[in-house]
Parts: C-alpha cells; structure tokens; sequence
C-alpha cells in the first residue's frame, strides 16, 4: 500500500508485514490463504487477499455506522496539501499509539472504526493538530531553487531526487547545478546564487567560524554519504604498498576542507609522516584527478569516487586501500545550505530536506543501486562510464591490482548528522592549524550539524533515527570520546598545535 494509505482501515498495510498481520511477508501470507481455502479448520485465520476485496472471516464491527467513510481506500493527491497532511498525521498517532501494523488492524477489527475513532480522538485532538501541522508548515516560501552538486557519487541523493520526482513531490521546482569543484561551490553558496549545495562535511564547520573564508553561519542538516573514498596511486608505486616508502610524494585531495584532506593526513601521519613535510598535499578538483595521476604530476590521491576506479578502468592506478578501512562508516559529503536560508523559507527549506530525506533512503536501497548508476552516469551528471559507476554504487569492483574485491559498503547513504561527527572535524582542524583559536567544540558542533532537527524530521517520515547525537568512534585502533576532544587533540605526536 502506498504511504498514504488510511490507516482507520483495518485491510490496508501501512508500515510492514501481511495484510493480516499473522505473516513476515505476502509469500508467507498466500501460502496460509491457499491452506485455509483447501482446510475449513484453518478458517479461524484471518486472511486477507492483497486485492480490495472483503477478507475472508472479516468482523461485523466494519460494517457499523461510520465505517463506510473511514473504509475509504482512496489515497489523496501529493498536490492537496491539506488532505496529505490530515492523512499522515492520522497515520502518525497510529503508529505511534499501536507500533506494529498488526496491533492497528487487531484493534480496529476488534472494536469497529466508529468506536476506535471516537475513543483516539478522545485523547488526540486530531483536527487541532492537523491545524498546527498545517499552520507550521504553511505554504512555501519560494518553489524555484538552485542546489549546487560535484559530479562526484557521493552527490546521489541530490542528482536523483530529480528524476525519481521527490522535489516535485513536496511542491519544488529545483535546478541541480553541475559544479566544477568545492571552492566554487561554496562562493556560489556564500553569494546566494546556490540555495543550498553539496558540500563536504567539513565545509559548513569551515564556514561557520570563518576558517578559510568570511565567517557566516551554516548548517549540515543531512550527511549525504558515508565512505566513498579510497587511496589511488599510480601504477608505478604497486611495490610501495607500506606508507612509510611514500617520503617524498605528491598527493592531491580535492579540497582543503574536506575528509580527504583530513583522513589523508590522519593515515600518512600513523605511519610517522608529517603530511606537511614528508609529502605534498595539493588541491586538485576531483574531474582533474585521473588526467594529473597519469601525467605523474601526482603519485596518488585520496578523492571521491567514481575517479578511484576510473583510475582503474583506464589503466593508470591502482585502488591501494578504501577510506572504510581507515574509519568504517566515516560522513564524505553533506547537504548543506545557510541559518539565512532556513531562517527566510522555513517551510521551503523543509521540503527540500524532505527531499533530500527520500533521495537518500531510495539510495541507500542496495537493490536500486545499478538503477542509479545508469541514471547519474551521462554527461550533465557524472559524466563517466556507467560500469564505472557501478562498480562504486555495488561495491564489486577491479582494484587494479589483478583482484576483484566484493564490498557492499564501498559507499552507503546514511543522512543522520551526528555531532560527534563533527567534533572529530574539529578536532582535526586544530590538529592541523586550521584553527587556532581556541574552540568550544561542542557548541559548534550543535549549531551546525542539525542533528536533533533532523531526527524529528526523519521520525516524521517514517524513517529510523538514532537516540542519542554523540558516539565514540575507533579510527586505526584509536578511540575517539567526543566528549574529551582536547585530550585528542594532544595526544597526537605529530600535530601543528
């Protein structure tokens, strides 16, 4: 059923399982029809087929008055604001007074849909708070939008909240815009040419407190991908798989404030490198990356995905390790946009994290992942060989190295925006004297990464959300607390502070 299904109609599936809720899935569930249908001892199951039709043992209580306006199976029009926002709130306080579908439709069969009413509304003051849902949400600001995106993989949710139609959904007209790189993205986001955009993580931190330019608040309301990234170097360093043999080389990262930078620098200085004396670090835009490696202006990068295996797929490098083996499950990419922004659309700025909400669950469907490689793949997106492509989004990829390497989790999109992401950002920002002053590590981390907003939201949606907004994390054998991030800090030996 869809996600506007009525949830007063006791037939209907909304979250999960069966329509009868005695069942793990339809298989389970038609088998159990087919034996009640050769078996009238089975009979005393309540079966449902997945048609409209009337179930099989149905009570008498559906049929009593009231029932034939709530029985309504009709689902209203995404385009009828007030109709969507009355039917998911309905669904909401069921799902939140009974959890599994199968308690809903028990009780609803059990006492009729007059009485369930009448007894809910009791307690819930339904249409007040359809009004406030309604009132909060308001109409949209602006529908036009332009959201900057790098033709990176990481900028999936982005790209395909286009074609799979989640900005129309929520009432949006939005241009993605093809973006060379990260510094012309955030002078186009800080010029307000770019409502919002794809950004690195650490980017809206930079931002914030004027590291790297003007100092202006923003906001990381969603993480657009977690890993993603991976170490390529060039062919003729195949015999230098110990980092300590790379004194000497020349690495790009595609920008300054970025987690490549940062787990570049993280990585080489385990080994005993400093990144600032032992190796070069330039900043090169990642479409530029394969053509420098094969032109030996560098050894290797740390970059984005899909130019990792494009390296491969042209022969030129070899993918030496993926960042997940650095950090499992590290944040890349973010969608971003200003506190101005938020502050002028709130509602506009609501559908489009909506938005990008949907784009990032459909994306993290692993079964839909050779779909979107063929759809971000041509030239206004990524521009790249669609089995390139998919080699990254299904993580059954050449390494260059005469093996194939099977890792679902190459890359992942997870959108929650943990703080104590963005506590090891900074931390790594004072590490390496991007900041110098002192910082209150937590307060940042709070006001831009918009954790608990996002946790309402995606709860709202239907979507999974964490309890808690801070974790400890282990990088290289390595326990990060957040709550202790200046003892981090110190206990680095190699470090500019």
């Amino acid at each position: 059923m869809g996600a506007l299904s009525n949830p007063y109609d006791p037939n209907q599936i909304l979250w999960s399982g069966c329509p009868c809720g005695l069942h793990g899935s339809m298989w389970e569930h038609q088998l159990a029809m087919a034996k009640a249908d050769a078996d009238a001892n089975e009979s005393r199951f309540y079966c449902v087929s997945s048609d409209a039709q009337a179930p099989v043992g149905a009570t008498q209580a559906n049929n009593e008055p009231g029932a034939a306006v709530a029985m309504r199976n009709d689902e209203p029009e995404w385009e009828d604001e007030e109709a969507v926002v009355s039917r998911l709130v309905d669904s909401a306080v069921m799902h939140g007074l009974f959890g599994a579908d199968a308690n809903r439709r028990a009780f609803l069969r059990a006492v009729g849909i007059g009485t369930a009413t009448a007894a809910i509304s009791q307690f819930f003051p339904l249409d007040d708070l359809k009004a406030r849902v309604l009132d909060a949400t308001g109409p949209l600001e602006k529908t036009k939008l332009n959201v900057g995106f790098v033709p990176i993989t990481c900028a999936t949710p982005i790209i395909m909240a286009k074609p799979l139609g989640f900005y129309k959904k929520y009432g949006l007209d939005v241009d993605v815009i093809k973006t060379a790189g990260w510094a012309v993205s955030r002078d186009k986001s800080l010029s307000g040419e770019y409502d919002a955009a794809h950004m690195l993580t650490p980017m809206p931190l930079a931002i914030t407190v004027g590291s790297g330019s003007v100092a202006s608040p923003w906001t990381m309301p969603a993480v657009e991908n977690i890993n993603g990234q991976a170490i390529t170097l060039h062919n003729k360093h195949k015999d230098k798989q110990d980092p300590k043999m790379w004194k000497g080389f020349k690495f790009a990262v595609p920008f300054e404030y970025s987690m490549h930078n940062f787990l570049l620098r993280y990585y080489v200085a385990e080994a005993g490198l400093d990144p600032d004396k032992d190796i070069q670090i330039r900043v090169l835009p990642p479409p530029e990356m394969v053509a420098n490696l094969r032109a030996e202006n560098v050894d290797g990068y740390l970059s984005p995905d899909p130019f990792n295996q494009r390296a491969v797929y042209d022969g030129v490098g070899f993918i030496y390790k993926l960042t997940k083996e650095i950090w499992p499950g590290h944040p890349c990419c973010a969608f971003a946009a200003s506190q101005a922004f938020i502050d002028e659309n709130p509602a506009t700025f609501l559908a489009l994290f909506k938005s990008i909400l949907d784009a990032t669950a459909y994306s993290s469907n692993k079964a839909n992942r050779k779909e979107i490689s063929a759809a971000i793949s041509p030239k206004n997106y990524l521009n790249q060989p669609t089995t390139v492509v998919e080699q990254v989004l299904t993580g059954r990829f050449a390494d260059g190295l005469g093996k194939v390497r099977n890792e679902p989790d190459r890359i992942d999109f997870d959108p929650f925006p943990y703080h104590s992401m963005a506590v090891w950002i900074l931390t790594q920002m004072k590490r390496w004297g991007y900041v110098k002053t002192e910082i209150n590590y937590k307060a940042i981390a709070e006001e831009v990464y918009l954790a608990t907003d996002a946790a309402e939201v995606m709860k709202s949606m239907g979507q999974t959300a964490p309890d808690t907004t801070y974790q400890n994390y282990e990088i290289m054998g390595k326990t990060f607390d957040p709550e202790k991030p200046e003892e981090y800090v110190e206990s680095f030996a190699i470090k500019r502070t």
